[in-house]
This record gives structure tokens, sequence and C-alpha cells, in this order.
């Protein structure tokens, strides 16, 4: 009986501790806030400046009403408690007692918020898959990630837009471009920026040998206040070119799509979405100015290295995920650990244990605020 007692005024201490450290207070004051506003007649007269205060309530409530319930939940059931103790009610007792694995868990996931609490983490991004060397097979290779991310941003609600895509010659893509929207699209896709690895029987090898294929995947916030960043004209190279894949007969005929290098950092941006070469023109713009403003922000910041999706570095070369389907069948994330024989689910878009087990190594890699919230146990 004690025990459990303990046990769960111990995750009440855990629960008030994490309010602390994720600043519960603050964020239901915002959120009060942002109700207040959106019953406001003129709430729609600005509808950019509407959407994001619209996602920001969505990211505030994904963190408040959780906690609230679970705070809620764990006062109640001690409440409860103490009155079966006092009745001998074995049978409640017993409920309680389990009740409490589900809270826990509870608690687990909302632990994991603490990982999403980085600058950019509530934004919007932009995600680009490229293939590495090797022709058909990493195209082939970006393509199947492309339907995997594709079917995943489905799955939990996300709304994926694409920008700009390029096929590839014979099968697969040279590189797409999407805009995803949603409750904290970044703090969770930052895991996946990095190249992925396939090891395959070879579909396109007559002698049916196994090949290695690899593709980068990039992701970078979307920005609202671009900062201190400073484009110069003259340091960019544009190209137009005739957009690809459906559209109809505009797409076909105009050369609308607009690519954009800026030759000091080698970054390159396309878009092709729009139907005008200027709309185009902006939004890559706006990509660019977003990647530059990563870029500045993990030079300039070493906690923002995280930018990059892994430990020390922003380049290419790191590879973050192992994809194995012949001699055996293995997905491996090789900065967590965390791996899964079901190789398919995965490529159909079962990512989200991957995404989990990053958000909890984040967090460990963060011992002071472990610390605390353990020590208050």
């Amino acid at each position: 009986m004690g025990e459990l007692e303990d046990r769960y005024r111990g995750l009440a201490t855990r629960v008030r501790r994490f309010a602390e450290l994720a600043g519960i207070a603050g964020k239901r004051q915002r959120l009060e806030r942002l109700e207040a506003r959106m019953s406001e007649a003129d709430f729609w007269a600005d509808q950019e400046r509407a959407q994001r205060e619209v996602q920001e309530l969505k990211a505030l409530r994904s963190v408040v009403q959780p906690w609230q319930e679970l705070d809620q939940a764990v006062r109640d059931h001690l409440e409860l408690l103490a009155l079966a103790e006092a009745e001998n009610d074995q049978a409640t007792i017993a409920q309680i007692a389990a009740e409490y694995e589900r809270l826990d868990r509870g608690y687990a996931a909302l632990e994991l918020k603490l990982a999403l609490g980085g600058k950019y983490d509530a934004n919007d991004v932009f995600v680009r898959i490229t293939p590495g060397a090797g022709g058909l097979e990493s195209q082939d290779w970006a393509e199947m990630l492309f339907r995997m991310y594709n079917a995943y941003f489905s799955s939990v609600g996300w709304q994926a837009e694409l920008l700009e895509m390029q096929p590839g010659e014979g099968a697969g893509l040279k590189s797409c471009t999407l805009r995803v929207r949603g409750t904290f699209v970044y703090g969770y896709l930052k895991s996946e920026m990095g190249t992925h690895r396939l090891v395959r029987i070879s579909p396109f090898d007559a002698n049916a040998r196994r090949h290695t294929s690899f593709a980068a995947v990039e992701v970078t916030p979307e920005l609202d206040d671009l900062g201190e960043v400073q484009i110069d004209e003259k340091d960019l190279r544009i190209d137009t070119y005739r957009a690809g894949g459906a559209g109809g007969q505009h797409v076909n005929k105009t050369d609308s799509a607009v690519r954009i290098t800026h030759l000091p950092t080698g970054i390159v941006v396309s878009c092709q979405s729009e139907r005008s070469q200027q709309q185009n023109r902006s939004q890559a713009m706006k990509m660019l100015a977003a990647r530059l403003q990563q870029l500045a922000e993990a030079e300039r910041l070493e906690e923002l290295k995280a930018l990059g999706g892994e430990r020390g570095t922003i380049g290419w070369g790191y590879q973050i995920r192992s994809y194995v389907l012949m001699p055996y069948q293995l997905v491996k994330d090789l900065r967590t650990g965390f791996e899964t024989s079901q190789v398919q689910k995965v490529l159909d878009g079962d990512l989200q244990p991957f995404l989990d087990a990053y958000l909890r190594w984040v967090i460990a890699g963060r011992p002071d605020r472990r610390a605390q919230i353990r020590d208050a146990d």
C-alpha cells in the first residue's frame, strides 16, 4: 500500500517539475491570449499572421493539455487511493495500481516534449531529398524516401506541398523539395537530416547483385523572422527552366521554374510549384534565406549544432540510418541505436518510433535536465 502511494507521489513530483522546466505557466498564459485573440472579429484580416497564430496555438495545446490532464489524473488517483486505503477496498486499490502504469507511460510521452523546446522546433519545414552517386540505384532510393516521408506526413495529419521535383533518368528522382506544415514539424523532422543508406538486391541489375545506395535528406525550418541574414544579388546564380511533372499546358510551355545557387556557400534551392516565375523566385528566395539563417545560427551557437540532425557536424558525410533488405532485414539508427526488423513498415511510413527514440537521445544528451527530473522523484 505504502509503496503504491510512494510511486504516485513520485510521479506527481515529476509532473510538477516538468511544469517548471517546460514553462507551463507561461504557455498557459500565452494560450489564453491566443484563444482570446481568435475570438476577435478581425482575427482573419491578416491571413498569414492568423495562420501562424493558429499553428502556435496548436503547438501550445499539444503540451499544455496533456500536462493538465496528467496532473489532474495523478492528483485524483492519490485522493482515491487514500479513500480506498481507509476503507480497505482492495478492488479499487488494484485498479489504481493498474492505472499507474498507464499514467507513467503518459508521463514518458510528455517528457519527450522537453526535447521539443528548441528555437525552431515549432516551425514548419522545407524537406529536400537528393540521391547520392550511383545513378538509377540512388535515384530510386531517393524516390523511396519521398514515398516513405509522404506516408508518414499523411499518417500524422501534416500537410505536405511539393515545391519542386526533378525526375530521374529512367527511374526515381534527381531531387525534390517539400514544404511540410503541422505541429512541431521541425522538432520531429530534424532527426531525419543526414545520409540514409540502403542495402538491397538491385531491381536494375540483371545479375541480381547486392547494391548499396545513399540519399541525403535536408530539413530546414521555415522562418518568419529572417534575422540578420543579408543576401547580395551578386552572390546568386538564378536559372529558370520548364517545370516537370503534371501541371497542364502552362507548365509545359513556360520557363516558370526557378533554381537559385548561393555561390559563397554552394547552397541550391529551387521551386516549380507556383504558376509564375516571379512566385517561384519569391518562394525559392524564402527557402534560401531560411537555409542561410540556419547555417548562421549553427555556426554561431554550439547548442544549435542539433540543426544538422546530429551531434558535431552539419555536413552531409554523416550517415544517420541504414535500411538493409538483404541478406537480412533491419532498419537501424546509427545515433540512437534504435532498430527494427519491420523494414516494410518503416518504408510504408512507420517512422514515429525512430523520431521518439531520437528525442529520448537528445534528452539523454542533456544530463542537467534529466537529472533535475530524476532527482525530483
